[in-house]
């Protein structure tokens, strides 16, 4: 093998040539950049009709609450749905590069989407990056073959269950889940298990908060119930507005119009060509 062809950097994949450096760096006590992530409880059931999807509405940046009202709970299809936890940017770019798929897949085939499918696009993604795409989904929806429920985790691996939960604040819900949950569950008692397991992620983990946020699948229908409960409404607006004094005074007003300035410099030396 000549010295050229081992000088030629392959093509594809991810670049880690500034690995060192950066490790280096942060050794001697650089910080690198922060990630707008969210610190999330993102719950799932499948009850007698179909699928109820659940999700906190806060973004934190470290300590820092960065979005207060945050839409956790993405468009798949017409009958998919999915929530999003991790790194913001990539369950973001995840989901609407999955979705755009599903719609090309349809103009193809003239069919719905089934979960699978959506399920068999996010896990071969995930897994093919290793993990350093942060995103952890609750994949819900109603297809031909009935009610589907999947987690997807950053590496790439998946569970199939009757509920599920992920994020921060998973355990918090997972309690509520596994304590009152049960087969045959009507459209309400779906909603109002899904509202309370989040409820408990928004008051036992610093990541998770705000309100709670609700899809509702089924067949041939979906219910998308934004801020479905606020328990933490802002109790401190005053609802005649804000009046702040005038710090200094205005005296006196008085435009004064610019003039025109031309300043004409006769001799000097002439321009070369």
């Amino acid at each position: 093998m000549s010295k050229a062809e081992v000088d030629v950097p392959l093509k594809g994949g991810f670049c880690f040539d500034l690995c060192k450096r950066n490790e280096m760096l942060m050794k001697k006590g650089l910080q690198g950049p922060s990630f707008l992530k969210t610190g999330t409880t993102i719950v799932g059931l499948i009850f007698q009709d179909g699928v109820i999807l659940g999700a906190d509405t806060r973004a934190t940046e470290g300590p820092i609450v960065a979005d207060k009202n945050c839409e956790k709970i993405h468009y798949m299809a017409p009958n998919i749905y999915c929530c999003g936890a991790g790194t913001a940017a990539d369950t973001e770019a995840v989901t609407d590069m999955v979705s755009s798929q599903l719609q090309l897949h349809r103009y193809h085939t003239g069919r719905e989407s089934r979960v699978v499918t959506a399920l068999t696009l996010l896990k071969s993604h995930l897994f093919s990056y290793q993990g350093y795409v942060s995103a952890a989904l609750v994949l819900g929806g109603v297809d031909v073959t009935g009610p589907h429920l999947h987690t997807i985790y950053p590496h790439g691996s998946t569970d199939t269950l009757p509920f599920a939960t992920m994020g921060s604040g998973s355990l918090a819900a997972m309690a509520v889940f596994e304590s009152k949950y049960h087969e045959g569950l009507t459209r309400d008692e779906g909603i109002n298990l899904v509202r309370e397991a989040i409820c408990s992620g928004i008051f036992n983990d610093l990541g998770s908060g705000s309100n709670v946020d609700v899809c509702v699948i089924t067949k041939g229908s979906t219910e998308y119930l934004r801020n479905h409960q606020m328990p933490n409404p802002r109790t401190y607006i005053n609802t005649k507005g804000y009046q702040f004094p005038k710090k200094t005074e205005v005296l006196l007003t008085k435009i004064t119009p610019l003039r025109e300035k031309v300043e004409v410099i006769e001799g000097g030396d002439a321009m070369e060509e």
